[in-house]
């Protein structure tokens, strides 16, 4: 039976994050690199990225670096000489959206093609796999049918995100952002307009919905559907979130493994894709972190309702309904502890998001003068819990590789083994002058406690097998000096016995799946023109980077549609009165209007500038 290999994605903003995400069960960590990351925010240093990675590598865990941005022809040699210099820190891959460093003269180094490259097409993904990729960050657009689809017809590994933040728009397509302030997501600097402010208009003038987080997605979650995604295809599941706290990244990614892993043990033809136990410290729960409520998205198809109207911050953890409101308290019927500092949100009758500290408790009584807004029957929410952000800060989660001890004779001389989980081996061998021990029982009984105590190495002491034709009497300081001195050597073992993963990019000429390639292609280089060029595309248009005039072009194409969100879908059966909608119709922030237009057919709507 053939072994399918699983990986846990975590988010690393730096080391410090990529270390706790390991030691709380990750099977690689995406980071980002010095220059020319999507969070141009979460940038590293080399240094940086090598303490990072010789961590990781004693797991035999990997290290992704992000270098997916578009790229201008100034900035291609660097580009390129970074490529190297992150190999040479043994990165695992590089994860690019430029398709001009398929054009580079590169060391042997792996490219995974980011979710910035819109893998929503299953003959977009063949080309980018026959182009040299070795794997492809699926679009979070995608259902399980399509995402079958696709590893149906490819070889290739297959990535998706399956938690946290939600772009609006197909990822690589957006050019909202660059629209309204000059702040390109394409290269690394979105100022997140789809988190602000919108009025939806028709165009007689008629307000639909006013100051509403019209393109403000919910966070994803998709832990209940990882079976299916693996049966579907995917063997990276991926965590959002290179610029979110610590505490984030250690809850979420411990509820992931301890998923995963329950998937494992019941599945004898999975396995994870690194070493170690996890021993945590706290109980992961993906309601105690940041989250603007959840979603599934599209994971099922069909129109879904996955925006977040009222507010585009955290809302927590619902704790329960008000069921009295007095002149300075309110009590709820809440079943989990409220503690003194937890931060508590509710919306008040219109829909407007209330936050307040709880200053004193007492049981389900919550006293505050914080009262504006407040009603019985408000739902109540955790967006802060301070029990469990102090759980985290003190956390001592630890990893351990299983290592097996033997002790035995050989050639008359006596020795230690070791071997690893992964099959990695050590020997030491004893000084000559040893008795025999005259308790074997007691002597046993030493050598077994003593091996059993790895201290703060990588190892933990799964068995010991003493096959000697004699007992020796091996005095405690003898053992821990053979302990100690056999698993530095397993340790060295394991590192230079970790393979870093190699690929070259052989040039082709297989076509680009469309014959012409407009600004949503993204090519703001020479290179990347080059690459289309020699795949048979006719380069149409620049870059909307590049562009002198772009009034008219689309800047947004989702999944996403707002009239399916308030029941204004001509297809829904739940749809209110739209008789008097006159189309088209706008989004307004106050400053500038932007056409909608509604493809149907394919459930996706589009801003136009």
């Amino acid at each position: 039976m053939e072994t399918k290999k699983l990986e846990l994605l975590s988010p690393a903003k730096d080391s410090e994050h990529g270390i706790a995400a390991i030691n709380c069960g990750a099977d690689a960590v995406y980071i980002g690199a010095p220059k020319y990351g999507a969070r141009a925010a979460a940038g590293n240093s080399l240094k940086e990225i090598d303490t990072l990675v010789k961590y990781a590598h004693k797991y035999w865990a990997k290290v992704y670096v992000t270098l997916n941005t578009l790229l201008f022809d100034n900035e291609l040699d660097e580009a390129r000489s970074l490529i190297y210099s992150l190999y040479n820190a043994g990165a695992d891959a590089i994860i690019i959206q430029d398709m001009g460093i398929l054009e580079m003269d590169l060391p042997p180094i792996p490219l995974f093609a980011s979710t910035q490259t819109h893998n929503y097409d299953l003959k977009k993904i063949q080309f980018l796999e026959s182009a040299g990729l070795q794997r492809i960050i699926l679009a979070r657009e995608l259902s399980l049918e399509q995402i079958k689809e696709i590893k149906d017809n490819t070889k290739v590994d297959l990535e998706f995100f399956v938690h946290g933040a939600l772009c609006v728009c197909f990822s690589g397509q957006c050019y909202l952002s660059f629209a309204k302030n000059g702040r390109s997501a394409n290269r690394g600097e979105c100022s997140q307009p789809c988190r602000m402010l919108y009025s939806l208009e028709d165009s007689a003038g008629r307000i639909i919905e006013n100051d509403k987080y019209l393109l403000s997605l919910k966070d994803l979650n998709l832990s209940a559907h990882l079976s299916e995604l693996i049966d579907a295809g995917i063997s990276s599941f991926k965590i959002e979130g290179r610029l979110k706290d610590i505490n984030y990244v250690k809850n979420v990614t411990a509820f992931y493994r301890q998923k995963l892993d329950a998937i494992i043990e019941n599945t004898p033809s999975y396995k994870k894709s690194s070493s170690g136990k996890i021993f945590y410290s706290f109980t992961p729960d993906l309601e105690r972190t940041f989250n603007r409520g959840y979603t599934e998205y599209f994971i099922n198809g069909g129109r879904n309702k996955p925006a977040s109207l009222d507010t585009q911050k955290s809302i927590g953890k619902f704790l329960g309904l008000v069921k009295n409101v007095g002149a300075d308290f309110f009590e709820i019927d809440a079943s989990e502890e409220i503690s003194n500092g937890d931060g508590v949100c509710f919306f008040s009758e219109d829909n407007i998001l209330f936050g307040m500290n709880v200053n004193r408790v007492n049981g389900n009584v919550i006293f505050t003068k914080e009262l504006d807004g407040i009603y019985k029957g408000a739902a109540i929410y955790r967006n802060s819990d301070r029990r469990f952000l102090k759980e985290l800060s003190k956390d001592e989660t630890y990893r351990k590789i299983k290592v097996n001890f033997e002790l035995f004779n050989k050639d008359g001389a006596l020795f230690l083994k070791a071997i690893d989980e992964n099959g990695n081996k050590a020997e030491y061998k004893f000084d000559p002058d040893l008795a025999l021990a005259d308790n074997t029982d007691k002597a046993t009984a030493v050598i077994t406690n003593q091996l059993k105590k790895t201290g703060d190495s990588v190892f933990t002491t799964e068995d010991i097998k003493i096959n000697l034709s004699e007992l020796y009497f091996l005095p405690i300081s003898k053992i821990n000096k053979a302990r100690r001195a056999v698993i530095e050597e397993l340790g060295k073992e394991r590192f230079l016995n970790y393979k870093q993963d190699q690929a070259e990019i052989k040039p082709n000429s297989i076509p680009y799946p469309e014959e012409q390639v407009f600004y949503s292609g993204n090519a703001v280089n020479s290179l990347a023109k080059k690459f289309y060029q020699r795949h048979s595309a006719e380069i149409i248009e620049d870059g909307f980077e590049l562009l002198k005039d772009a009034k008219g072009k689309t800047i947004l194409t989702s999944k996403y549609c707002i009239k399916a969100q308030l029941n204004l879908c001509p297809f829904s059966d739940n749809k209110s009165d739209i008789e008097k909608l006159k189309e088209p119709l706008y989004i307004n922030d106050g400053q500038r209007k932007y056409k909608l237009e509604f493809n149907c057919s394919q459930c996706q709507m589009s801003i136009i500038l």
